[in-house]
């Protein structure tokens, strides 16, 4: 008989794996639970999230609980007769959930745990400069991110990787390791390994806004990293010497030594020409902006952006 599974997720990340479950005959996906509808956008419609989407579009039942550890939401879940449950980014759930079916629950983590254990895992690892990630399967346990390691897959980070880039590579990686491993456990060779013990461990909190602050007093490359970790969002920003604030979406290290000499200015000295470049000191080398967004504008190269803007009180703060 299939194996019976309860799929539990809300973002885009979690819809292919829920697509990749679906097209196993090894298994049936008996219900999905997935977060409340939420207002969203400027008229604050009530929006449904992508995995309640995709569940509608394959005719499955969904639940939204607001409260997991609601006895009428447990009995409900209960109904189900689940063999295991899949979780890709959702909530953490209490343990008479992740408990509740004979096979456990399983969870697809977008690190090499346990590397990265947190909310926000493809952030940190390019924000930390990372060349490679993964995804890995796991049991579920008590504390967050910490259970029996099943199967792990690295993922090679490239230099032009942002968050947006390697989101999508992750996405597709932990589908097929999803997959996998839920024909491993439905096969009964599926690995239960304790995780190693490291004193060493990054870890990955939930992006807060000043998470993407860029600070000059770090030098040009650790900016870079923190640009690529954090675009296309939630976004770096800075502030103009006006006060504005600028959304920073693609940025590289300027490196020339004459516009990085003595007479390039401390930290925070902004550098322009007025027409081709905008570049700010930092402790070490120049931070190129490449790709920008002024407050209340549109997205655009630094080039289109300069055209625009009046650049005299940069060049001022600059001496130029």
């Amino acid at each position: 008989m299939p194996l019976r599974i309860i799929f539990m997720g809300t973002p885009e990340f979690a819809v292919p794996t829920l697509d990749a479950l679906l097209s196993w005959e090894g298994c049936q996906v008996v219900a999905v639970v997935t977060a409340p509808d939420k207002p969203a956008g400027r008229g604050r419609q009530l929006a449904e999230s992508a995995v309640k989407q995709a569940a509608v579009r394959h005719g499955l039942p969904v639940l939204q609980p607001t409260n997991l550890k609601s006895p009428e939401f447990q009995a409900e879940l209960k109904s189900y007769a689940a063999d295991l449950q899949v979780v890709v980014a959702f909530r953490m759930l209490p343990e008479a959930v992740w408990n509740m079916p004979p096979q456990g629950s399983i969870n697809i983590h977008a690190s090499l745990l346990p590397q990265y254990r947190g909310a926000a895992p493809i952030n940190w690892a390019l924000i930390h400069g990372e060349t490679q990630t993964g995804v890995t399967s796991f049991f579920l346990r008590h504390e967050i991110d910490t259970g029996d390691l099943i199967f792990q897959d690295i993922v090679p980070i490239a230099d032009e990787d942002d968050f947006g880039t390697l989101y999508e590579k992750l996405k597709t990686a932990g589908a097929a390791l999803a997959l996998r491993t839920v024909q491993a456990i439905a096969a009964g060779t599926a690995p239960s390994l304790p995780q190693p013990e490291s004193t060493e461990l990054r870890a990955a909190p939930k992006i807060q806004k000043e998470t993407g602050r860029l600070d000059f007093s770090e030098p040009a490359p650790a900016l870079v990293n923190r640009v690529r970790g954090l675009s296309p969002i939630p976004t770096a920003f800075t502030q103009l010497p006006d006060g504005r604030t600028l959304k920073v979406f693609k940025a590289q290290p300027f490196d020339d030594e004459e516009a990085s000499g003595p007479d390039a200015g401390g930290a925070g000295t902004w550098h322009t020409d007025g027409r081709t470049y905008l570049r700010v000191q930092t402790a070490a080398g120049l931070l190129d902006l490449l790709d920008v967004q002024l407050e209340g504008k549109k997205r655009m190269p630094v080039q289109e952006f300069l055209r625009g803007f009046n650049a005299a009180a940069l060049a001022q703060k600059s001496g130029e």
